[in-house]
């Protein structure tokens, strides 16, 4: 069976929703119907391709809408999500709008696709950080239990989006040259050139960043772990794609490096990781692998290790495509585990 496709936004993320269906041979009847605010040709996974303005008509007959964009083009899906699910599709939504909204689905597919349910349509993917960082706990969860995550991130630029890699690009073209670096403060607070920014999104009230607060809040309902204590610092660095994250567990019950190794290199148990550690031959995962072909989906992990200053602790370190699994292929596979719980 062959499924009808829309796809809302086409930044970064829209082009790899694009090119993930096609990797993944995701069944799609006809060409995908890609929409944006305004009409023209874009190249989506290296195609040229028909960009329709959203409206309402452009969602009949569609199964399955993707809403991608720089965070979901911020808005588009509280537009445009209701029109979709009631033409009788499913929303999936790389925005932020719903995800802590009661009654929204916000899914991992690796750790809890079994969220999902025809009572609402419209489910939601995650924060990229969060992706990448539950992936790589839930398996020590489910084993041993954690008590407390403290997690510190180095996040790429095409977080921000189009413009934020392009800005990247042209500050190091302007260093190499000698050139005064140049940089707009509607995107970063300084040049990202050569530096590290310890604010993404907008500061609140108790000094964290909206950022900080989406792992510690989407991560507890991801695992549904309302009260889990999780304390995060989120931060931008000079990479274009690819975040990487230092984590800290404290467990609730003893996990040497050893065990904690198996259950990652496991792929019953760590659907989703690729565990890189080898300290003896100095290998470990960075921003670089994670964008070659056998990664690209996957979430990395390393440097797993004991934190002896707890009675039970284990640290880690952990890289993924913010733009593929920290966005489109997640996307793309919650999709695909609708059709196999033949719900879509």
């Amino acid at each position: 069976m062959a499924y009808r496709v829309g796809i809302v936004g086409v930044g970064p993320v829209g082009d790899r929703i694009l090119s993930v269906l096609r990797e993944r041979n995701f069944p799609i009847e006809g060409d995908p119907v890609v929409m944006a605010t305004r009409e023209r040709t874009e190249i989506l996974a290296g195609e040229e391709v028909l960009v329709r303005e959203v409206a309402e008509e452009h969602f009949e007959g569609l199964d399955v809408v993707f809403f991608a964009g720089r965070e979901g083009a911020k808005g588009a899906s509280v537009q445009w999500g209701q029109v979709a699910t009631d033409a009788g599709a499913w929303a999936i939504d790389n925005g932020s709008d719903f995800r802590m909204s009661e009654g929204y689905s916000l899914i991992v597919p690796e750790v809890n696709m079994d969220a999902v349910t025809e009572e609402n349509k419209h489910i939601c993917s995650p924060n990229c950080s969060t992706i990448q960082m539950v992936v790589a706990i839930a398996p020590i969860h489910r084993a041993v239990g954690i008590k407390r995550v403290v997690v510190s991130t180095y996040q790429a630029t095409s977080g921000w989006g189009q413009a934020a890699m392009e800005e990247f690009e042209q500050q190091v073209q302007q260093y190499a040259a000698g050139e005064e670096v140049q940089w707009d403060p509607g995107i970063f607070d300084k040049p990202i050139v050569f530096d590290c920014l310890p604010r993404i999104d907008a500061f609140l009230d108790t000094g964290y960043t909206r950022e900080e607060m989406k792992m510690v809040n989407e991560t507890r309902k991801i695992m549904s772990e309302p009260c889990m204590a999780i304390t995060a610092t989120t931060v931008r660095v000079p990479v274009v794609i690819g975040h990487a994250e230092a984590i800290n567990l404290e467990l609730e019950r003893p996990l040497s490096r050893e065990e904690a190794l198996e259950i990652l290199r496991d792929p019953q148990q760590s659907p989703g990781v690729t565990v890189i550690d080898d300290p003896e031959n100095k290998k470990y995962p960075t921003q670089a692998d994670c964008v070659l072909d056998p990664y690209k989906d996957d979430v990395l992990v390393g440097r797993v290790r004991a934190d002896e200053s707890v009675e039970f602790g284990l640290n880690m370190w952990c890289v993924s495509d913010n733009l593929r699994k920290g966005a489109a292929t997640n996307t793309v596979q919650i999709a695909q585990g609708l059709i196999e719980r033949g719900l879509l």
